[in-house]
């Protein structure tokens, strides 16, 4: 193995030290590994704020029937979501609920007793679905980096302003992530946003919410088509943003190992040691 000689002011060759080289090496993989991270933490916030659980079309119209549509992203990098939980309202309660199958998925709507009976139009209800429930098949799953539609027709939608549709979500490692926080009147939303189907009040005007109000609307008898094309349209280009992001952090990456070995080998002296006669074996 042939060691290069670098020139000290002596003027005589002396093999360059296998730990000056290393230690080099690994103080330039460690700024580059500090870059790649920092700049992966400060573009991917807008990421994650969008990367939540919720419902589309965000607004419904009270007293008639309406699909609404959950869209549940894998947030974890190395487990995938297999049982999503969504409780139901019981101080407004739906009195008809029915999901549409998913492949790989079964579905189970349960219904319990009221906290206290509820009045629709003539009727008292002393009972009414409180939850459902998708579980994902042995060796189904979504995957990191993948999302998921659940379809629920429900109805008459109450004549009120917003209910809220807590959301729970089971990972393959044994994590629940519970989307059940209420959007406070700032309207700055928390870490773990809760679904919101919006009736009386109007929708946010900005964000996503905003496109699903704006756009399909939620109509009696619809079957939610053009709410899950506008919903795949989104995930799309949540699912571009992750692969540019990937792609710059191993182009920083790449780029400042480069530059690390660039200064490495202009180091006084090493370009002359390179060139002159003298080697050690």
């Amino acid at each position: 193995m042939r060691i290069p000689l670098i020139p000290p002011a002596s003027g005589r060759f002396t093999p360059l030290s296998k730990d000056l080289m290393k230690n080099s090496f690994a103080r330039a993989a460690g700024a580059a590994s500090a870059l790649v991270a920092g700049a992966a933490l400060a573009l991917a916030a807008p990421l994650s704020a969008s990367a939540h659980v919720h419902v589309d079309p965000a607004q419904a119209e009270a007293g008639g029937y309406t699909v609404i549509t959950f869209r549940v992203p894998t947030e974890s990098a190395t487990a995938s979501t297999t049982s999503v939980t969504v409780d139901l309202p019981t101080d407004t309660p739906f009195t008809s609920v029915s999901y549409q199958p998913v492949p790989g998925w079964s579905a189970v709507v349960t219904t319990a007793e009221l906290p206290s009976p509820v009045t629709v139009g003539d009727a008292t209800l002393t009972e009414a679905p409180v939850s459902v429930t998708w579980t994902a098949d042995d060796g189904v799953g979504i995957l990191p980096g993948q999302y998921q539609q659940f379809p629920l027709s429900v109805g008459p939608v109450p004549d009120t302003g917003s209910v809220l549709l807590p959301t729970h979500q089971q990972y393959s490692d044994g994590t629940v992530v519970d989307w059940d926080e209420e959007t406070p009147a700032s309207g700055e939303e928390p870490e773990n946003p809760a679904p919101v189907l919006y009736i009386g009040d109007e929708a946010p005007t900005e964000g996503h919410d905003h496109e699903s109000a704006s756009g399909v609307g939620a109509t009696t008898g619809t079957d939610g088509a053009e709410g899950a094309e506008g919903a795949e349209g989104a995930d799309g280009q949540v699912a571009s943003i992750a692969l540019g992001l990937g792609i710059g952090g191993f182009v920083l990456g790449a780029g400042a190992l480069v530059l690390a070995a660039a200064a490495l080998l202009r180091r006084p002296g090493a370009g002359a040691g390179a060139r002159g006669n003298g080697t050690a074996r």
